[in-house]
């Protein structure tokens, strides 16, 4: 899998998702096999204004090459400039958005809000392409509303641009992330394509995986959601992909190491209290499911400093560790409605 003269070490891929895909956590993904991994979000206003959110998403110290900086707009003039400053700020790959469903993002004819001008999204696509001289990729959907999917007049807007590589999340703007993703569009793509396309949505295991490599022929595939508080999928499904053999569930002590771990990381990333703060919803997608975890969580949320946070965590692990060696999800309600994905 290369992007531009980039060769990924392999085909799976960590998805933006706007207050996710922070550099602490496109760097543990990473860790646990992930190939190659795309920025939160970040706005043409916010990156040439330089907000302090934006900052923080566009830090890339210290982090595995290849480095990508997706950037979000409607306007191909200043989203060409917000290209040249992240690559000025070191993005080795700019990504450009127009897939996320979000009403904030498309209120402003951003995100997935540009499929309904496809002569706009050709003037962006050529704005960015020739404003860089590193590899500019697309992330984008089927379509704006079902039944006018037009994913097959953007990709080939996409590939005469000279966009690098095509990320397809199987969904309508209009669908949001209800119902499932649907693969027989990306499959059509990749059938016309001559550059590399990445398949997204509803990837969710090893098995699913493979299903999705499989059904639409892809290059690579993108994870989002499913790697909230379970960043080791990576690990799980190269190993599936290379043995057809499914690894045991991860040992609580690993598990343990890694939230503390990455804990750290984000408490140094953002400092004492909005560490604090972001790292509640990181905590509460790792122990989703787990023994106790509802009661678990909500003694944590009342936790306002990062070492309360940290002793609730320790505790918390080794009354798992006493009952079981390895992690034994009980349940699998879902505790990830606080993030804003943009995948």
């Amino acid at each position: 899998m290369k992007i531009g003269s980039y060769t990924l070490d392999n085909n799976l891929i960590v998805a933006p998702m706007a207050g996710v895909t922070d550099r602490p956590f496109r760097t543990l993904c990473k860790h646990f096999g992930a190939g190659h991994a795309v920025s939160e979000m970040m706005s043409v206003d916010a990156t040439l204004y330089a907000q302090k959110k934006s900052l923080y998403r566009a830090d890339f110290d210290g982090e595995l090459a290849p480095i990508s900086a997706q950037i979000a707009g409607s306007e191909p003039e200043m989203l060409a400039e917000a290209a040249r400053y992240q690559v000025a700020n070191g993005a080795q790959i700019v990504d450009i958005n127009m897939g996320c469903p979000a009403r904030k993002v498309c209120r402003k004819l951003a995100g997935s809000a540009l499929l309904q001008d496809e002569d706009l999204v050709k003037r962006i696509l050529e704005a960015v392409v020739s404003a860089v001289d590193v590899p500019v990729t697309l992330k984008t959907r089927l379509g704006y509303v079902n039944g006018e999917e037009n994913i097959l007049r953007v990709a080939d807007m996409a590939q005469q641009a000279g966009i690098a590589a095509l990320a397809i999340h199987g969904r309508t703007r209009e669908q949001m992330y209800t119902g499932v993703a649907r693969y027989e569009l990306i499959r059509e793509v990749k059938r016309h394509a001559s550059i590399p396309i990445i398949a997204n949505g509803d990837i969710d295991s090893p098995q699913k995986a493979k299903a999705v490599l499989e059904a639409t022929g892809a290059d690579a595939i993108m994870i989002g959601r499913a790697a909230q508080g379970r960043p080791w999928i990576f690990r799980e499904i190269a190993h599936y992909l290379q043995t057809g053999k499914l690894l045991p569930p991860p040992s609580v002590a690993e598990i343990h190491a890694v939230l503390l771990g990455h804990l750290d990381d984000l408490y140094q990333f953002y400092g004492e209290y909005s560490g604090c703060r972001i790292a509640r919803k990181h905590i509460a997608w790792y122990t989703n499911g787990l023994h106790d975890s509802n009661a678990f969580r909500q003694a944590m949320y009342a936790q306002d400093s990062t070492a309360g946070q940290a002793r609730a965590v320790e505790a918390y692990f080794q009354a798992l560790l006493a009952r079981d060696e390895r992690l034994n999800y009980e349940s699998s309600s879902d505790q990830k409605s606080s993030a804003i994905n943009c995948s």
